[in-house]
């Protein structure tokens, strides 16, 4: 089956790492695989083609890589299926012909909230085209705010990436992870009050912080870890005994998910997409959204209760396995797509 994605960009990037993921975990099943990706100029585009520059943080990246300088329906590869990943090329799909393939849209976020204007965004979900999303929770909202059917995929962990690593816990430090995020919506700000609440209390505390940059301000990290690579990434998640999540709102969040299946207990903000994975009380605690005397008193109970916080990593362990063995199958509106299927699994 030949498969194109629209692909805003290549950098690693959570929803980016999951596209380009999908991408080669098909390209490897045998099927012709595609990402298209915009440069800025079309001397960029041409250069990179010559260069054939891919994702070079996934080694041996077995999908194709073009790079164009914008994405024109009419130019777009003949396919079986043209997947949209983001707001900016849903209408790009919705206008390809027919030759593109089946059209779908991946929708790893509600983006209205955060990017792009939002009644912009808003009409990207009422195209014509066949939804897959992320999380329970962006389906009900395709259903209950854009009356759309859309079928669930879970972003699957790397099970084989991402698990406890021996040794990485050598001490008994009661380490707190954060990811570090300069959008607001990431919660950073509530994520800091939280844990200065804890310490204290708590003062053998330690907060580590990690993420693809350095913060730009000076801020209470005890440690900080930048732009890891993916093996030293679960190093550093099963390091931790506890990962704090602070963000509003997300579609899914892979970051606890691979940081439970490495072993981690989960505190986190009722955010929307932790529904499929994270069980107050049974897999982490939770609190009610951007309520930050609720996050410090879930965050309390975590570091206090040795025995808790390891029932919660053990069943949150499990949990993000399970969470990680759903399917979408690349349908069109008469049932298959010709030329075979293309189940979306990489569990």
């Amino acid at each position: 089956m030949k498969i194109t994605f629209l692909a805003p960009h290549i950098r690693i990037a959570g929803g980016v790492r999951a596209i380009l993921t999908y991408a080669d975990r098909l390209a490897g099943r045998g099927h012709d695989v595609t990402v298209v990706v915009p440069a800025k100029r079309p001397w960029r585009a041409c250069w990179r083609n010559i260069r054939r520059r891919g994702p070079d943080w996934i080694p041996g990246f077995r999908a194709r890589v073009r790079w164009v300088a914008g994405w024109d329906p009419a130019r777009l590869p003949k396919a079986d299926a043209l997947i949209a990943t983001a707001w900016q090329s849903a209408d790009a799909v919705a206008r390809a012909p027919a030759g593109a393939g089946a059209k779908f849209y991946f929708v790893q976020h509600y983006e209205s909230l955060y990017h792009g204007d939002p009644a912009r965004v808003d009409a990207t979900y009422a195209l014509p085209l066949e939804k897959i999303v992320i999380s329970t929770w962006l389906k009900d909202i395709m259903r209950e705010r854009f009356a759309s059917a859309a079928e669930v995929l879970v972003t699957p962990v790397d099970r084989d990436l991402f698990h406890p690593v021996e040794g990485a816990r050598s001490d008994d430090a009661l380490r707190v992870l954060m990811l570090h995020h300069d959008y607001a919506w990431k919660g950073v700000r509530e994520g800091l009050e939280a844990i200065a609440a804890v310490k204290v209390r708590h003062p053998e505390v330690l907060l580590v912080g990690f993420g693809v940059k350095r913060p730009r301000e000076a801020l209470p990290y005890d440690e900080f870890h930048e732009n890891l690579p993916q093996e030293r990434l679960a190093w550093l998640y099963s390091r931790c005994p506890v990962y704090l999540c602070p963000s509003w709102d997300e579609g899914l969040g892979m970051p606890p998910m691979e940081a439970m299946a490495c072993g981690a207990a989960l505190v986190t903000f009722d955010n929307g997409g932790c529904r499929d994975y994270a069980l107050d009380g049974e897999t982490a605690l939770v609190a009610p959204r951007r309520d930050v005397a609720a996050l410090a008193q879930a965050l309390e109970r975590m570091v206090a209760g040795r025995a808790q916080r390891e029932r919660l990593a053990r069943q949150g362990q499990a949990s993000s396995g399970r969470a990680s063995t759903g399917v979408a199958r690349l349908r069109g509106s008469r049932g298959f797509l010709r030329g075979g299927r293309a189940d979306l699994r990489v569990a």
